[in-house]
Formats: C-alpha cells, structure tokens, sequence
C-alpha cells in the first residue's frame, strides 16, 4: 500500500512548495543591485535581523527618509496635477534611468518652482478678488447711497408735517430717520459703511450689528450677482453686499469691528456719483490687467506642471522602488569587518538556481571584486506557506486563506475546493435560467478582463472581478443542476424527452388530486416535469434533496477524514493513523456511512421502508425484529456490528494517543518529568494533532489528555451536528425554488391573466425586479455564504489547521500606491 501511494504522482497545489532557508553574505558595493535584482525577480522572503532596532536606528534609516520626502513631493506634484485638470502623460519615447540624487535635485527644482508660482498666483488672485469685490461694492452700494439722498430730499416736508404734540411732548420719527430725512448726509453727521461678506454669515453679522448698535443703525444689503472664486480652495463663494447707515465715531468702530471678527471686507465709495463712475473705471482697467496676468501665469504654471507629468509616474515608481530596496536593506546586517551585509531568507527549493544567477549578474554590473556568498541553512522555524497559482485557482486559494493559511506542507482544501465550492453552491441554486443569467455576468467580466485589471474599480466592484472565475463556475454548475431539477425560472421543460407519466383519463380532472400513471420508461435526465404541479411534488423533491444532501455531506466529510490520512503520512505520523484517521473512520461510517447506504439501497430497489424508524431504532432496540423495514438480509446483526464498533471507537479515539506519547517521552527521557520530544511520532512540528504548538515545549501529559479528550468530544457531537449541517443544501434549494415559483405565478403569470397592457408592463417589471435582486444577488449571496461556511467548517475542520504564514517574498510587482 505504501509502494502504491509513494508511486502516485504529486498535485501542484496538494502541498505547498518546498521552503528552504538561505544565507546571503553580499559585499558592500554590490549590495544595493543585489537586492534590486531580487525585487525584480521576487522570489526571495528576507529576515528582519534587526527586529530589535527602531526604524531610526538602522543603518539606511537616511535613505528611506530621503525617499519618503520625494515620495511627498511627487504626491504633491499628483494632487496640483489632478486640481489643474491635467493628467500625467508619459512620452512613447524611452526615458534613460536617473540616479536617486538627480532625481531629488530635479524634485527640489520643480517643487520649488511650482510653490512659487502658486504664492504668486495666490497673491494676484486675492488681489483680483479685492478688485472684484470693490467694483461690486461700487456699483451696488451707489444705489442706496442715491436712493438715500432722494429720499431725504423730497420727503422733507412730508415727515416733518407728520409729527404731532401729546401732552406738550413732541413725538415723531427716531432720531436716526430723522436726521437722515431732514438733513444731508454730510451735514447731519449720518455716516455709512459699505462692504460684502459672506452669504451663509449674513443673518449672524445683521444681528450682531443691531445689538452692539442699539438698534441705531440702517441695513441695506443686495445679493451679488457674480461669484467670487477662493484662493484656497478654488470654489466660487457666494456674497452680499451690505451698507450700513450710523452715527457717531463710536458706532463707527464698533461696526469696522464686527466686520473684521465676520471677515467681511470693507470698502470706501464716495458719495459723489462723478467719484464714483470714475473709480469704477479704474478699477475695471485694473481688472482687465490682472485678467490678462493670471491667464499667462495659468499657462505657465500648466506648462511647467504638463513637464512633471511626462515623468511623474516613471518617477514615483523609481521612488517606490528605491524605497522598497533600502527598507530590505535595512533588515541586514553588517559582519564584524564592516565590509559585507549578511542577510537571510526564505526561497523555494526550485528558485535556488535562480537566484544564484541573479546575484552572480548583481556583481559582474556593479564590478565588485568579491562575489556573493549564497548558501542554505538548517532552518529551526517552520517555513512560510507558498503555492504557485493562476488567474483559475488564486481566487480559490483567496478563499480558502480567508479562513487559515495552510501549514507549511499540508494538505490545500483549494485543489477539491475548486469543483466543490462551485457545485454545492449550484445544489442550493440550481436553476438553469437564473445559472445563465450568473454566466452572463461572468463572461462579462472576462470578455473585459484585460481592460478591467489596469483600472481602480470600487470595492463591491473589485470583488466582482477578482472572483470572475468563482462565479463562471458557479453559473456552469447551476445550469447543470438547473436542468436535474427541470427548473428554468421555476418552469420546467421537457428537454430531454417525453415525460414518463400521463393522466388517468383525457380530461386530466383528477391529475392533482389522485394523481398520474406511468406508462413509459423513466424521465432520462434529471426530474420529470410531470411531477410539476402533482399533488406529490413538495413531498417527492423534499425526500429527494434531503437524502442527496446527506449522501453529499458524508461524502464530503469522509474526503476531509482521507486528507487527514494523506496529512499524518506525509508527516510521519503513524500515531494519528492509528488513533485518530482509523476510529474517527469507523465512527463516522458505522452511524451516518450506514444511513448513506440505506439511501442507495431504498432508491435502488424502491422499497418502502422508514429510514428514521431504522435508524432510531437502531439505538433502542438493536435485537428487534425489522420487520417491513428490512432493506437487505443480514440487516439487523450488520447494525449490531456496526453499533458496537462506533462504541468501540470512541475510547478508542480517547485514550492510546496521550499514553502512547507517555511513554515514547519516558523511554526517552528515562522517566524524567518533562523533556522536549524530537521524533517524528511525536514531534509536533509533524504531528498534527498533537496539544502542543509549533515550538519545543515541555511534555505535560495532562495537556495533552485534556486537548485528546476535547478533539474527540468534539469529533462525536460534530459529526452529527455537521451531518445535519449538509440539510442546508435541502433547505436553502427548496427555498429558491419556492420564491422562484412564487414570483412566475403570483406575479408575472397574474399579470398576464389580464387584458390591459399597462398590467402586464407592471407585472413583467416587478418580475424582473424580484428575479434580478432577490433570487440573483440575495439568494447567490446566501448559497455562496452557506456554501463557504460547509467548506470551512464541516470540510476543512477534519484535517486543516490553517495556523501557517504566507510566503511573502521581497518583489516590485507586489508593491502598491499604499506602501508608500
């Protein structure tokens, strides 16, 4: 059997590649090439060797500091790039390669270029702003002011008729209309000030005025009719123009006050209407000339941004790079001469060769003298998990890590995972209708892959498309299990031929109610449509799905049990054979293996015997007579057998383990109380199973009796729980096809009973709503969750530990925009 199993050749994905630890003793003045040569090829995991030291305390700490200053400001040079409205476009040409210093100088230049501009700009634009303001002012405030004297003016008689005398006391107007009606603005001492502010500060400033003034004071204000453009945000602001009418110097500070606290900006406007015009004059010549300056300082400034943006996107990978290599270069160390870095890694065994090429090339193009020393160490640690995937199995392999990364060499749940994920989804969402309309989507996304992976998408978005193959097999596998059910949209179809069964009479009056005859040979695929709308269909399917999800189920837990095997082998492990794979067998199959045979055989010879009878009874009576319920000869003392040994298998499963590794450990240690164990059978670095973690501890025998004591309770309750776990698959199917058929009948099918077009629009509309949001994205989203759930824990939980760390080698190609 051994010979056999050694023969079998290797899957690519069982294991996980082959780790080994290596040594790199590199010179000085090759050091910065070797490690860019290893970033290109990534292929190569350092070591921190100075984990012990702060980020400041490391030998190119410097270094990184310069990168991380030019990464800001090309960040900066990103952002003035993207506020402009320009995009960095790179030249077809070949750039050359610029060295890390040139490019700090060049950096520098344009950085300082760039700010100097943007003060400038900054400055004129607040300047034009002022002037827009004050021509605002002008030509709004001389309204009122004009208005003002009008009415001052030609109301004079009228407001001063209007008084009239009450107990000797003269009673009239306030003291503020007055003065401004009977006198002059100059003459009375009235006063104003003009200016604009905010619009969402109006209501406050108005308010604020009239407390600190009394109430003596007059506010006009207007909206402005232009907007007025932030320097520091670049966003048009709205304003309104105000003018306050006071008196006295008093209020006047009070006012100027108020208005510097509110930011409003103040502005004199004389009350002469020839001043006025000409001061507008003045200032629209004025404006026209800083028009014509901030227009020629934009294109200078784009101009000299659309220069970055050639090389900005070259640069700030160079930077990235850079950065990257001083980061791994400060996880070496120096040796006692000073004059070499050593550094240490994990590579897998089939990229040794690579990598010593890679570091010869490193020294002949920096002409070092000294080549780099490479070679492999006896590693103490468990190795990274590493697996070579492609565009198909890394979306598999994502999932599966979600839970736990691998051990170091332990069987991949993703290798059966790629058709069993896809397929127990599809048994809870098997409709060949809503399958296509699941393939649809997916082709979508791969017909669009190559455009698709050089864009940011959103996140809902990415997942989509990072999941394009998860989902093709999904919809491939539904449609297969859509048409075993004979559902498309709940409808079925005679595909594959006539249907088996037919009407007792012409008129098919009783086809519902006492049912239909057989007559031909059974349905070839799948169901018989006939059974749609039969009396006996609810009952037929729910037998149906409720006994193919639990053949499902065992199958799938007994593949879990078959890799443990597979894992405590390749580990050198006979005890978890033994003591673990063998009863853990014997319990699972003697119980549920049983009932999954009983299944077959009732639907193999279409007996009508109760398998809950059988198998209850099986427990509290085992000698009674079967009865009618007897499937096979030699039923009743096969259950016996089998009831005995899954009784026999528990202290089974209990006690040999923790006394067997006693006594390896005492005969090891003559008796010692604790000891580190170094053999296979009982180290835990191959053991799987075993209470302790991956580093040597002390042996505790009742540590290790507790953990055997929990892993078999849990084993037992667990494979009922996780048998009754697998219904979901019966649960979750029946539930879609119930909606399914809820939806056609009671809602497209009622719509289409009646005449108006209007109804039947409605109906085809919410039908097409319900099917698009409820059965294609709730339901696919509760297949696919419950399909992961039945992975993780009832698949993976009989032989996966998932404590490993992934292999995450030193490579360019894995840097992105957020390292930064």
């Amino acid at each position: 059997m051994d010979d056999f199993l050694d023969k079998l050749p290797q899957m690519d994905l069982m294991r996980s590649e082959k780790m080994t630890l290596v040594q790199l003793i590199i010179p000085v003045e090759s050091a910065h090439r070797c490690v860019t040569y290893l970033g290109e090829l990534g292929l190569l995991q350092f070591r921190d060797l100075n984990a012990d030291k702060s980020p400041f305390q490391r030998t190119f700490a410097t270094q990184v500091k310069r990168c991380g200053e030019m990464t800001r400001k090309l960040r900066f040079f990103k952002d003035q790039l993207d506020k402009a409205g320009l995009r960095c476009l790179p030249r077809h040409e070949l750039e050359p390669d610029i060295e890390l210093g040139d490019l700090e100088r060049q950096l520098a230049d344009h950085e300082h270029e760039v700010l100097e501009m943007n003060s400038n700009s900054e400055k004129l634009r607040q300047t034009y702003n002022e002037l827009l303001e004050f021509k605002i002012v002008l030509q709004k405030a001389s309204g009122f002011l004009a208005s003002s004297n009008a009415h001052a003016i030609g109301d004079e008689t009228e407001l001063h008729e209007g008084t009239y005398s009450n107990n000797g006391f003269i009673e009239s107007s306030s003291l503020l209309e007055q003065e401004m009606r009977h006198e002059p603005l100059n003459q009375s001492g009235l006063r104003f000030i003009s200016g604009i502010i905010n619009k969402d500060k109006l209501l406050k400033f108005e308010r604020m005025l009239f407390r600190a003034t009394r109430g003596n004071m007059l506010f006009n204000q207007t909206p402005s009719d232009e907007g007025i453009m932030d320097p520091s945000t670049s966003e048009m602001v709205e304003k309104t123009v105000f003018v306050v009418f006071f008196s006295g110097e008093q209020a006047r500070t009070k006012i100027l006050k108020i208005c510097e606290a509110f930011g409003a900006n103040c502005y004199p406007v004389p009350e002469d209407t020839t001043k006025q015009r000409q001061l507008t004059r003045e200032v629209l010549s004025r404006l026209s000339d800083l028009e014509a300056t901030l227009d020629a300082g934009t294109r200078h400034r784009n101009n000299a941004l659309n220069a970055v943006g050639y090389s900005l996107t070259k640069w700030m990978t160079t930077v990235r790079r850079e950065k990257a290599v001083y980061d791994t270069l400060n996880m070496l160390n120096f040796d006692v001469t000073k004059k070499c870095l050593v550094g240490e890694g994990w590579c897998p065994t089939f990229a040794k060769t690579q990598i010593h090429e890679v570091l010869q090339r490193a020294t002949f193009d920096s002409n070092s003298q000294v080549g780099v020393i490479f070679h492999v160490m006896q590693a103490v640690e468990s190795p990274p998990t590493y697996f070579r995937t492609n565009k198909l199995t890394n979306a598999f392999q994502e999932i599966i890590d979600a839970y736990g990364v691998a051990r170091y060499q332990e069987a991949n749940p993703a290798v059966y995972s790629v058709v069993t994920y896809p397929f127990l989804f599809a048994v809870m969402f098997g409709d060949w209708g809503h399958g296509l309309c699941l393939l649809l989507g997916a082709l979508y996304l791969l017909a669009r892959e190559r455009k698709l992976s050089t864009q940011k998408l959103g996140s809902f978005m990415e997942m989509l498309f990072g999941g394009r193959y998860v989902i093709f097999l999904m919809a491939l596998f539904s449609i297969y299990c859509g048409l075993i059910y004979n559902e498309f949209f709940s409808v079925p179809f005679h595909i594959f031929g006539g249907s088996a069964y037919k009407c007792r009479d012409t008129t098919c009056s009783d086809a519902y109610t006492v049912g239909l005859i057989k007559y031909r040979d059974p349905y070839p695929f799948g169901v018989d449509p006939s059974w749609r709308g039969s009396r006996t269909e609810l009952p037929y399917l729910n037998s149906l799905k409720m006994k193919m999800s639990i053949l499902l189920g065992i199958a799938q837990m007994n593949l879990g049990l078959i890799l443990s095997f597979f894992n405590a082998r390749f580990f050198g492990s006979s005890l978890d054979i033994r003591y673990q794979f063998i009863p853990q067998m014997i319990f699972l199959n003697s119980l549920f293996g049983y009932l999954s045979l009983l299944i077959i055989i009732k639907w193999c010879t279409g007996s009508q015997a109760d398998l809950y009878h059988v198998m209850i009874y099986m427990f509290l009576s085992p000698t009674e007579e079967l009865g009618e319920n007897e499937l096979f000869w030699g039923q009743r003392p096969l259950q016996i057998l089998l009831l005995l040994m899954a009784f026999i298998a528990v202290p089974w499963m209990l006690f040999p383990k923790p006394f067997a590794l006693r006594k390896i450990h005492m005969e090891r240690f003559q008796g010692r109380t604790y000891g580190v164990l170094g053999t296979s059978e009982v180290d835990l670095d191959v053991e799987p199973d075993s209470a302790r973690g991956h580093q040597e501890e002390e042996f505790n025998f009742s540590e290790i009796f507790v953990h055997q004591l929990i892993h078999s309770i849990e084993f037992v309750l667990g494979s009922v729980s996780n048998t009754a776990s697998y219904l979901r698959l019966w649960a979750l199917s029946l539930a879609h096809s119930e909606l399914s058929t809820v939806f056609y009948e009671k809602v497209l099918l009622l719509a289409w009973g009646y005449e108006n077009i209007l109804i039947r629009l409605i109906g085809v509309v919410v039908f097409a709503f319900a099917t698009a949001f409820i059965l294609l994205m709730m339901e696919t989203l509760s297949a696919f969750l419950h399909a992961l759930r039945l992975h993780w824990v009832e698949f993976m939980g009989k032989f996966f530990h998932g404590d490993g760390y992934k292999f995450k080698p030193f490579s360019f190609a894995l840097i992105s925009d957020d390292d930064e």
